[in-house]
Formats: C-alpha cells, structure tokens, sequence
C-alpha cells in the first residue's frame, strides 16, 4: 500500500492524501529532530504548511498522528496480506524469520525509536486511544499469525501450546526494547539472534 492510499484508506475518499503525506512526513521529521515532548501540533501545521483544523479533522490527538506516522495500517485484509506474501509452502521457522526481521526493521525507523516509548506511555494511560491505536490495529495480525501456527502445528512443526498472541508480543516488545531502549545499531544481527532464540529457546537439545 502506498503512502497515499494509505491516506485515503484510514482517512476517507474525500480527504485530500497529499495533506495527510505532507503531515505525516513533517510527524516523522520532528520525531527526530525534537523528540515526541518536542513535537507539537502547531509545529506539524506550520511546517507542513497546513492549518491547525485541516489537521484536527483528521486526527484528535498527537498521539494518533504520531502512531499514523510511525506505524503502517495493520487491519484484517493486511494480515491476510501478510499471510500471502509468507506463502502457506514456507517452512514455519522461515515464516517466523520474516516476521521476526519485519518487526525489527519497523521498529528501528529512526522516527520509531524516538516515538515507540513515549506513545506507549500514552495508551497506557488512555483507554480509549489504546483500543483504537492496540487492539484494533494489530487484529489482522493476530488473527493471520494464530491461523499461520495452528497450520505449523498440524503439519508437526511446532509444539502444541504456542499461543499468538504471546508470540506476537515477544517479538514486538524484544524489537521496541533493543531499537528505542538498549538503541542497538545493527537491527540485522539482533534479529537473526531474536529468530534463532524464538525457534530454538536457550535450553540444550534433549
């Protein structure tokens, strides 16, 4: 999906995407030069060259147009998307490869690193942000992911027990930790480690 789909496709058919690319472009910027404190709505508009309303009508907080800059759109439709592109004859432990390197290399955007802590603090807090920004947002993935183990796990390549959602949350919360918290610089090496551990866990082969 492209940027302006994209635009179109959270915003509606009849919002213009070239100011909703330029807002979340100028987002993305001052993620990085000022941080998300930094960051303001005022400073979005003036620099995007966009007026404070034309952003208000398109997002109620900062935090939605910081999560809409950072992150792609993750709906149903996207997590089967994500299942095709895997492909049902790929081994599961490549399945798990590719999603271990896409969580990584999304996360390790520099705009991401900065954001990901602060808007995680925010729907902490926010209930209501937090099922629209969370749970809402990651369903398609969840959904696709539990469908991709429960097939693994009839073709005799995974243990019985292994549940989505902690799956989903051990390579999402391992990928925010070392990109925004420990700020590793190589994403690639880490996430070769984070697979080889996901598949293999740290005990020795009985």
């Amino acid at each position: 999906m492209t940027k302006e789909s994209e635009a179109q496709h959270r915003l509606g058919p009849l919002r213009n995407p070239a100011i909703d690319a330029a807002v979340l472009e100028t987002t993305r910027q001052l993620l990085m030069e000022k941080g998300y404190a930094g960051t303001s709505i005022d400073g979005i508009a003036t620099r995007a060259g966009v007026g404070r309303q034309a952003i208000y009508r398109r997002w109620p907080s900062k935090a939605h147009i910081v999560n809409d800059a950072i992150y792609p759109l993750l709906d149903a439709q996207q997590g089967a998307d994500i299942g095709t592109e895997l492909g049902s004859e790929v081994a599961m432990d490549e399945q798990i490869l590719t999603l271990v390197r896409g969580a990584v290399d999304l996360f390790a955007a520099p705009a991401t690193r900065v954001a990901a802590p602060a808007l995680m603090s925010e729907v902490r807090t926010n209930e209501e942000l937090r099922e629209i920004l969370v749970v809402r947002q990651l369903a398609g993935v969840r959904i696709e992911l539990k469908r991709r183990l429960d097939a693994a796990r009839e073709r005799g390549e995974i243990r019985d027990g292994v549940d989505a959602d902690t799956l989903l949350d051990i390579l999402a919360g391992a990928a925010i930790f070392a990109m925004s918290v420990r700020d590793v610089g190589e994403p690639g090496p880490f996430a070769d480690s984070l697979a080889d551990i996901v598949l293999r866990g740290i005990l020795p082969p009985a």
